[in-house]
């Protein structure tokens, strides 16, 4: 049984994240931290980590970036392993991270879902042959229109994840209205949609000579987002310090399958 501290419980994901739980047997939220510490779900919840007496096997944290710097403060004291979903960060939380990183065992992630985190190793091999054989990158992806960055975490990580396959030798395009010229061979296109109460849509499309190979994700709510906290905070329990990914998740649980 892993015991979970639930960061944020209060919050949107921080409920979705309770009520899942609740139909997994290998998991129990033992505690949850919040500004507002009204109990919606089970378990006692706490207005600071401080304030906290309950035992558990690693933090899952889907709270604000305002929290962060605590966070991962009282993560290194403790040794306490964390599960950091939060985004946005700035560089110097993302330096922090790496900090902490050294002291306790640290998951972080752009995507918390396992469909997106497979379809990151997808990519790579499709681009080493279809890059290479001329076809051009180009991303898509559309959310709600109440999400302000643009492009996503989750583009970002895409056009990463098919750089890093190409020795990085490829730019990012994010705005084509701004200059008139044709579009360099050496570029990933990122666009970005936001309208209505689109969870999220990515597509990747790899254009070339008279055909065309797409990959796309759709999330039709925010519990693959959950799912993947769970999943990762089962991975993260009696893990010794390091920066772990959802890569390393599914890495593990391929090996369990053989």
């Amino acid at each position: 049984m892993t015991r979970i501290i639930m960061h944020g419980c209060n919050g949107a994901m921080g409920r979705v994240i309770s009520g899942l739980a609740e139909d997994m047997e290998d998991v129990r939220i033992v505690a949850g931290i919040d500004p507002d510490d009204r109990q919606s779900f089970g378990y006692p919840v706490f207005q600071s980590l401080e304030q906290c007496d309950v035992e558990a096997d690693v933090i899952v944290d889907f709270a604000s970036v305002k929290a962060v710097d605590h966070l991962l403060d009282y993560c290194a004291a403790k040794g306490m392993p964390l599960v950091l979903c939060t985004t946005g960060l700035s560089e110097e939380q993302a330096a922090k991270v790496q900090r902490t990183a050294g002291k306790t065992a640290v998951l972080r992630s752009a995507n918390m879902s396992l469909g997106i985190n497979t379809l990151l190793k997808l990519l790579q091999d499709a681009a080493r042959v279809l890059a290479a054989a001329g076809f051009d990158v180009e991303i898509v992806e559309k959310h709600h229109n109440r999400k302000v960055d643009a492009p996503s975490g989750t583009a970002l990580a895409l056009a990463d994840s098919v750089n890093e396959a190409l020795n990085h030798e490829y730019h990012y395009e994010y705005d084509r209205s701004v200059k008139r010229t044709r579009r360099d061979a050496k570029e990933i296109g990122i666009q970005a949609v936001r309208g209505g109460t689109i969870v999220g849509e990515h597509e990747v499309i790899f254009a070339g000579q008279d055909e065309v190979v797409t990959f796309s994700h759709t999330a039709y709510s925010k519990a693959i987002f959950g799912k993947g906290a769970l999943e990762a905070a089962l991975f993260l329990k009696g893990k010794g310090p390091g920066l772990y990914t959802m890569a390393d998740v599914i890495e593990a649980a391929g090996q369990k399958q053989h």
